[in-house]
């Protein structure tokens, strides 16, 4: 137990010392003399050498040490710090952030150092340096999957056979298979794997065991160990070709280095007891913090902050929820009764429970420096990359999300990154020639503006050729007749659409943005693009700030009670059926002397009309858009819990979930940027 304890402290405390070596390095590439950011790099990795020996992870410390040789040459001034040096440290690192993963994953830290250790002995003793990515891109090319995966426990019998098996002839191989999450039936589908295996092999070892896959007593991984004449790549489209498949690993087994390995003793765990304590009570005694290396603040308080499980916090949440919706059952059962007593006692219970919602609501917000402090090391290397000058400017990195959104916002950032350096940055040469400095800029700004998040991805590159993403829309079937300018622009986030001739490792598929636009909406978001032609490009992302508890308008469309956020509404007016005009066979209204589109809510979700005079247009703007939905009539504001509808009504794209009214009343939460 207390092994696991420290491991957790190991884990943690090494990633946030690998950002810390990642943004120190950095920092020492743009200033190559500092010689206290050198000191600063080896303290930290000195740390994370000294964790890794105390917890047993020997190659994970020998691959530091190699990196302190480096460091060391620095420090005494025998090797001058330039960009193919640092390219080799920052290898380095995200080696060893492979290990902590797998560490953390599969609890071994099997990944090949050999090629990383090369190079940083070349630096050491001045050799040429050679080109690592392509030694690395070799090793994954042979298997065209992930490191090696968690060993499966064999007895004398399985490794007699397996030694039987690689004698005469046959492949052995290591395989993982993920199901689908809405696999309905798991068990048939194990028994389809294992049919399809052994008509070409054997399948000598499974986990779960074959008992526990008849009785669906398993997840959705399934690990074997299989012998077969076949290659890998023919057992990995054998798999594949099985529906309700998610994933398929296939990895060659070393035998002889297999077992080896799974007859290696483990470190006595009162030993990693013991260690792991002598070096936390070191660096307590040093007076130095293992994720920064920062000097101690003598008057700070020891437990200034805890860590907490994820999984705990949602729960938490998950209960303030279940808080909220009972109190507005119990409000109503106030109401309707007309108890003076009970409503008195209530309103004391509802400002307490609206002080924890907004406590639980904080402590689940995270700073976007999480998910920025990430790109600039990734700027550098992309502009190493593609030989452009970038300079890379973070503001607002401090505006708080929850966390949430949090964990999803980095894929579409990072696309948005690097199609604004491969797209929108010109070439030294050209920049020089258009008369802008020869340093392109790229800055990542981020702001609160009201209940909503606003992210903005600026370059001041080439901008958007709008005649040339107009005739690409034309070719690839999209018309663009009527459509204006910055519609046109907008065209870059439809699927598959790319304006770049030319495929590259960075973009060109035209599948960034999509999964840009599909993200953000998911998340309730919205994400447009303002260009101008020679000065550049501006993508603007608005998010929620939680995506927990809203305001909500209540509606009625026909019987049903449907919800609305109160961020997408502008306002709500009478409606009468003379307001509605049609513009180019569409429905539209005149709303503060501009034709808007209008929508009738029934049809677009297919329910019957209400017989109802009085209804309704709720003006909504999604972005730039502005709409108007029709509505049978008001329930009034409340706010509400956001449940998610589940695996199983997952695809139904206009409600973003469900919500629990006091009445008990599942009502749906219409999702405005999808229905418009």
């Amino acid at each position: 137990m207390d092994t696991q304890q420290y491991m957790s402290m190991f884990l943690e405390e090494s990633m946030d010392n690998l950002q810390t070596l990642n943004e120190s390095l950095l920092e020492l590439e743009q200033n190559p003399e500092d010689i206290d950011k050198v000191n600063e790099i080896f303290r930290v990795a000195h740390t994370i050498k000294g964790m890794a020996a105390t917890m047993g992870f020997n190659r994970m410390a020998e691959l530091t040490h190699k990196m302190e040789d480096v460091l060391s040459k620095f420090r005494d001034g025998l090797l001058s710090v330039n960009q193919d040096v640092v390219t080799v440290l920052f290898q380095c690192l995200d080696t060893l952030e492979s290990m902590v993963s797998n560490i953390e994953s599969q609890g071994n830290e099997e990944v090949d150092i050999q090629a990383v250790i090369d190079g940083l002995e070349a630096v050491v003793s001045n050799k040429p340096i050679e080109n690592i990515k392509a030694k690395e891109g070799e090793n994954t090319a042979e298997t065209g999957k992930d490191s090696s995966p968690d060993r499966i426990e064999l007895n004398e019998y399985d490794i007699n056979v397996l030694k039987e098996v690689k004698y005469r002839g046959y492949n052995a191989y290591e395989i993982r298979i993920v199901l689908s999450e809405n696999t309905l039936l798991k068990s048939a589908r194990a028994f389809l794997i294992f049919k399809n295996l052994e008509e070409g092999g054997e399948v000598i070892k499974s986990n779960p065991s074959a008992e526990d896959l008849e009785n669906e007593n398993f997840d959705l991984e399934i690990r074997l160990v299989y012998v077969s004449t076949k290659v890998s790549n023919n057992i990995y489209e054998s798999i594949m070709s099985i529906s309700e498949i998610d994933k398929v690993d296939v990895w060659d087994l070393d035998v002889e280095k297999y077992i080896a390995e799974i007859r290696k003793t483990e470190i006595a765990p009162q030993k990693v007891k013991e260690a792991a304590k002598a070096v936390v009570s070191n660096q307590k005694k040093e007076g130095k913090s293992p994720a920064n290396g920062k000097e101690h603040v003598p008057h700070k308080k020891v437990h200034q902050s805890v860590r907490v499980d994820l999984e705990r916090l949602d729960m938490f949440m998950n209960m303030v929820s279940e808080l909220v919706i009972n109190r507005t059952r119990l409000e109503q059962i106030g109401s309707n009764h007309k108890l003076a007593d009970l409503n008195e006692t209530l309103e004391q219970v509802a400002r307490i429970t609206s002080d924890l919602q907004d406590l639980v609501m904080k402590i689940r917000m995270l700073p976007l420096d999480v998910v920025f402090n990430r790109f600039p090391r990734m700027i550098r290397d992309l502009s190493v990359e593609l030989n452009k000058e970038i300079n890379f400017v973070i503001k607002g990195a401090d505006t708080e999300l929850d966390r949430t959104v949090i964990d999803e916002i980095g894929e579409p950032l990072i696309h948005l990154i690097r199609n604004a350096a491969d797209h929108g940055i010109e070439d030294r040469e050209t920049r020089i020639a258009k008369g802008k400095d020869p340093m392109g800029t790229i800055k990542l700004i981020a702001y609160q503006e009201g209940t909503k998040a606003v992210i903005k991805v600026e370059d001041d590159g080439n901008g958007i050729d709008v005649e040339k993403v107009r005739s690409k829309a034309e070719r690839v079937g999209i018309s663009t007749e009527g459509m204006a300018d910055d519609d046109i622009k907008n065209l870059i986030f439809a699927q598959g659409f790319s304006t770049n001739e030319q495929v590259t490792d960075i973009s060109g598929r035209g599948v960034g943005m999509d999964v840009v636009k599909t993200k953000i909406t998911a998340l309730g978001g919205t994400v447009s693009v303002e260009s101008e032609m020679g000065k550049g490009s501006s993508f603007i992302i608005k998010l929620p700030l939680t995506l927990q508890i809203i305001q909500a308008l209540l509606v009625k469309v026909g019987e049903d009670t449907l919800a609305i956020s109160l961020g997408y509404i502008d306002r709500v007016i009478d409606f009468s059926e003379d307001m509605v005009k049609k513009s180019n066979n569409r429905e539209v209204i005149m709303y503060r002397g501009n034709v808007i589109p209008f929508v009738r809510v029934n049809e677009k979700l297919k329910i019957e009309e209400s017989d109802s005079d009085n209804k309704f247009v709720v003006i909504v703007k999604v972005g730039d858009k502005t709409t108007g939905l029709l509505v049978d009539s008001l329930l009034g504001q409340q706010e509400i819990v956001i449940k998610h509808l589940g695996k199983t009504l997952k695809n139904m794209k206009q409600y973003i979930g469900a919500t629990i009214l006091g009445d008990g009343l599942v009502t749906l939460i219409l999702d405005v940027a999808a229905l418009i």
